[in-house]
């Protein structure tokens, strides 16, 4: 199985631009409710991963909880505590599922590193459920259980 049938595309996702303020990325990550985004160059490649805590400690450290200060500091300036890791359309489903299982989402990236989409923990694990509950069927109706 190709990782690009789990493959939300590019244009489905919120992601943050690195040229945009802390206080852009707060009010865009408070518009769409997610507590983790990928951070694009403006030529598209994937440069990491900004979290709700990442903007958190940006506003306590840096912007000392004023707003027109977070209108100065952009997202390339900030420290991210941890990147989500990217794979490549590439990576087969043994190296996904091991990149997956500590991260909500998985950027896909192509071979110039430009950001393609995401994988998210919750599709893979909903396909696996799935194909478990296809097999288990099957043996009840061939008797084996």
């Amino acid at each position: 199985m190709n990782i690009l049938f789990f493959l939300t595309p590019k244009e489905n996702v919120s992601y943050l631009p690195e040229d945009y303020t802390l206080r852009q990325a707060l009010e865009k990550m408070k518009y769409h409710g997610y507590s983790a985004v990928p951070v694009l160059t403006g030529d598209g490649r994937y440069v990491g991963t900004v979290t709700e805590g990442d903007l958190l400690w940006a506003m306590m450290d840096e912007a000392r909880f004023d707003l027109e200060k977070a209108e100065l500091i952009f997202l390339r300036d900030m420290e991210r505590r941890r990147d989500n890791r990217p794979v490549t359309v590439n990576t087969d489903m043994d190296d996904l599922v091991d990149v997956i299982k500590d991260q909500n989402f998985v950027p896909v990236i192509d071979d110039e590193q430009r950001f393609i989409g995401i994988v998210t923990r919750k599709d893979v694990i909903e396909f696996y459920y799935r194909e478990y509950q296809k097999a288990e069927h099957k043996e009840e109706h061939n008797g084996t259980v």
